[in-house]
Parts: C-alpha cells; structure tokens; sequence
C-alpha cells in the first residue's frame, strides 16, 4: 500500500449541490429556501427554542418549587436495620451497608434513631442524629463519622 494509491471508498464522497447558479441547475431563483420571509433571507438564526410566534414548551410549561443544589442527601438507616445487622457482626461500616443491600455504594448514610439498639457494635456512617448516637453508646458501642 502506497499513499499515493489511496482512494476514499465507492460512493462516500459526495459532490455538494450548488445553489442557486441559475435556472438550469434545477435549484435557482430561491435556491430551496422557499418565498419570502426571515428564513429566505440570509444571515438569518433563530432564537433557541423559538416557535413561530407560539408559546414555546419551556414558556408552557409550569415551573415550581426549588432544588438546593447544595444540599446533601442521606440515606436513612434505623437502629432497628443496626440490630439486625449486628447478630453478624461486631462493626458496621458502608461496606456491610452495601452488600447487604440497605445502601447503594453513591449513598450517604444517617444514622436515625428509631427502634433499639442492644448490641455493642462500632458503626460507621457520615452522619449520626443525637438520639442514634446516644443509643449506640449507652449500648456500649462506638458511632464514627466518615467523611
């Protein structure tokens, strides 16, 4: 194989069609842009999301409420799902949460307060309520914030 030989393969490059050269070449006069009006004239660009003068979907369309995209989103889990989860092992950490299906491996865990608490276990999570806390070590366990 030689530079020189190269060739595009058959049928890919095409020649583009030459507009308005004339009423011979099929495409005169207008060119395809039709008659009249913003669009046939050149240097034309219209709004993004402009309609024709209709209302535009994003105009139509109802907006309310407010997403704080600060805030950050935890998931829940009870002491309850701790107790549960303490029968096999002495420590819970994210890790644990996840393979046992209670967390996805993105989540951000709280712990919360509901249900008891009365295994001594080391639990890990990056966020505790003072209730969770509290049970957790009057049980005799640690709580530990991760980052």
């Amino acid at each position: 194989m030689k530079l020189h030989t190269l060739k595009p393969a058959e049928g890919s490059v095409k020649t583009n069609k030459r507009l308005g050269r004339g009423e011979g070449s099929g495409s005169g006069t207008t060119a395809g842009r039709g008659n009249k009006g913003a669009k046939s004239r050149s240097g034309y660009s219209q709004k993004f999301g402009f309609e024709g003068g209709q209302m535009p979907l994003q105009r139509r369309v109802p907006k309310f409420g407010f997403k704080n995209n600060n805030k950050i989103y935890y998931k829940a889990i009870n002491l309850d799902v701790l107790e549960a989860l303490a029968e096999k092992s002495k420590s819970i950490n994210l890790q644990t949460l996840i393979e046992n299906g209670f967390v996805g491996k993105n989540d951000k865990v709280k712990v919360l307060g509901r249900g008891e608490l009365k295994s001594k276990v080391t639990v890990e999570a990056h966020a505790f309520s003072a209730t969770a806390s509290k049970a957790i070590e009057s049980a005799g366990g640690t709580a530990t914030t991760v980052k």
